[in-house]
């Protein structure tokens, strides 16, 4: 019979320990999990949006192509994860001789602050009007280009 009081002693608050931290861990995991996965989609986003960029550039640093302005309607979804996001990019100079352009793109999801950058590597000839800001939720949501007749490229969101 001591058996049975001892193990009633030592179960009882351990039943009661696993009842009150079993949703606590549950619910952190959760977050973790819906967290990591908003990171993983807008990463995805940011990808496309540069990807997009760099065919633009390419497409348009041709002599062949004539001055003039261009734009590119979105076809970026509206939302990430249930989110309308933002995105913002800056242009840096590339560390090697040849003079080559790195263009940042920061994406943040809007409500829940989650953010996502990437790389596009671009030509020496390109601008990039740090101003601009993308609204995924904008309905005018696009990508400008203006070739000068000096062969610039003029990128910014519309």
């Amino acid at each position: 019979m001591t058996h049975v009081a001892i193990e009633a002693v030592i179960m009882a608050p351990l039943l009661v320990v696993q009842i009150l931290l079993f949703p606590f861990v549950a619910s952190a995991m959760t977050s973790y999990w819906d967290n990591a996965s908003r990171d993983v989609a807008l990463q995805e986003a940011a990808s496309q949006m540069g990807s997009t960029i760099q065919q633009l550039y390419l497409s348009l640093n041709r002599m062949e192509v004539s001055a003039g302005n261009i734009t590119h309607a979105s076809t970026f979804p509206t939302e990430v994860a249930s989110h309308p996001y933002t995105a913002a990019g800056s242009l840096r100079t590339s560390l090697k001789s040849d003079s080559s352009k790195i263009l940042f793109l920061n994406l943040t999801l809007q409500d829940v602050g989650n953010k996502a950058t990437i790389q596009v590597s671009l030509g020496p000839n390109v601008q990039w009007n740090e101003g601009s800001i993308f609204y995924s939720s904008s309905p005018n949501a696009s990508i400008k280009v203006q070739k000068r007749v000096d062969g610039i490229l003029l990128f910014s969101f519309g």
